[in-house]
């Protein structure tokens, strides 16, 4: 016999509990555990009045954006209408049925407000990231770190020249990204070395950057990650360029030195992390092993002579050719220093013993006498090389891939691909917010007990 559905759903009392509604196996319901808001209301404390109308409560906004980070939920109105609807969410945040939702509004005030003012994404980032510490899923042996590049919430269309003089108007009446850009250009207070190619005039702050074909605007997200289960340990925005990238890794890791007391034995990363001056950081500031190939362009090809063919003795600081012959820092005396504005030290051969010898037309066939420049920093340098030998850096290459792993679930999983925020501070709180809800996906995955069988 076919069913039916009853007519009515005039009901007048219904009795029911939201727990019960919730699968056992929910994302929310394995998060929930590990997510301690306790400590959040004594940290906010002091930037809320202590009269006037009860405000929000802090913790059921920063549950609400978990989720919304969770679920790649983008938009905070609809994050509010689906908080509305969905009783799991309701259950989440601690909403019976009859609570009201707050306005998407609200978000906005207190992002630009008491959150900014007081850090507290970052609170929240470094609260669940001790939760992941106590649950043994970090090793600290090994940390990784890379950078990927977010579109920015700007059109490229919306564009000026990077030489160009541009007329920002009243600084007390633009916009909060223009207001972010010229106050960073107070503060450092000296000219551009290099000019962009072009400056957005909707997000300065952020980068043009031109790759597969598509030009736009964006910022680097940069992780910090432990590579025993893939723990976000740091993340920080930056602009999209291997200077700033580098540096801001420098940044992370005395951050978590800091904070945690936690250094890695051995750093993890691409060739952009391989520059002289950050592979003596490494090796010589902090004592870190670096599993990274060495930037290096002076291999030579197949028909010349790269350094390594050439012999260096330490104890009298010169080269040897494999013509026999001496390249020395210096043939005469001058005043002058040696070390170029590259940090390297130019070795030089003689011109009379290059115009002799046989091996000239693989050596330096288009110049009159070889040159080799050596970094001052040569020897963290070789420490590297030597790395980059042993058995233990081809796990690395391998473990490396975790860090790309993660920025894919954070593009297509959570659907950060583009940002909705502007500025730097806002492009470091997305990329904040993102980290912990993937730090508390995969706590929960790694910890989180199954649910009993049934039946």
């Amino acid at each position: 016999m076919m069913g039916q559905l009853p007519a009515g759903q005039n009901q007048l009392f219904y009795e029911l509990c939201i727990d019960d509604y919730v699968p056992q196996d929910h994302l929310l319901r394995q998060i929930d555990p590990f997510l301690d808001l306790n400590q959040l209301r004594q940290y906010l404390s002091t930037y809320y009045s202590h009269t006037g109308r009860p405000s929000i409560d802090p913790e059921l906004m920063i549950r609400m954006l978990i989720i919304g980070y969770c679920f790649g939920i983008r938009s905070e109105r609809r994050l509010c209408e689906e908080v509305q609807l969905n009783l799991a969410y309701r259950w989440f945040c601690h909403l019976g049925l009859e609570d009201e939702v707050p306005d998407h509004s609200t978000f906005s005030k207190n992002r630009h407000g008491r959150f900014r003012d007081s850090d507290a994404f970052r609170h929240l980032f470094e609260t669940v990231l001790q939760r992941c510490m106590k649950e043994g899923l970090v090793k600290g042996e090994g940390f990784a770190t890379d950078a990927s590049i977010i579109k920015a919430d700007a059109h490229r269309q919306r564009r000026m020249p990077g030489e160009a003089a541009i007329d920002w108007g009243d600084p007390t009446q633009a916009t909060r990204p223009v207001r972010e850009y010229l106050s960073a250009l107070e503060q450092t207070n000296t000219p551009h070395q290099h000019a962009p190619k072009a400056i957005s005039l909707t997000d300065p702050l952020s980068s043009w950057i031109s790759r597969g074909g598509m030009a736009s605007f964006g910022y680097s997200t940069n992780y910090l990650i432990d590579i025993d289960a893939g723990i976000i340990m740091d993340v920080e925005a930056s602009p999209i360029n291997r200077i700033a990238e580098v540096n801001t890794t420098q940044k992370m890791i005395d951050r978590v030195e800091e904070r945690f007391d936690v250094k890695p034995q051995r750093l993890l990363g691409d060739m952009a992390y391989g520059a002289a001056p950050m592979l003596d950081w490494l090796v010589d500031k902090k004592h870190i092993e670096p599993h990274v190939p060495v930037w290096d362009k002076s291999d030579g090809s197949a028909d010349t002579f790269g350094r390594a063919d050439f012999t260096w003795d330490s104890q009298a600081d010169h080269y040897q050719c494999p013509g026999g012959k001496l390249l020395r820092r210096r043939q005469r005396n001058f005043r002058k220093p040696d070390i170029t504005k590259a940090n390297t030290i130019l070795y030089r051969a003689s011109k009379m013993d290059c115009d002799v010898c046989e091996y000239k037309p693989q050596c330096c066939p288009n110049t009159p006498h070889r040159k080799i420049a050596r970094s001052i920093y040569e020897v963290s340098r070789d420490v590297a090389r030597a790395i980059t030998q042993s058995p233990a850096y081809t796990q690395s290459i391998k473990d490396r891939k975790k860090v790309e792993i993660l920025f894919a679930h954070l593009k297509r999983i959570l659907k950060l691909n583009r940002l909705r925020l502007r500025g730097m501070t806002g492009a470091n709180d997305e990329f904040i917010l993102a980290a912990t809800a993937q730090n508390l996906r995969r706590m929960a995955t790694l910890c989180s007990q199954p649910p009993p069988l049934t039946g």
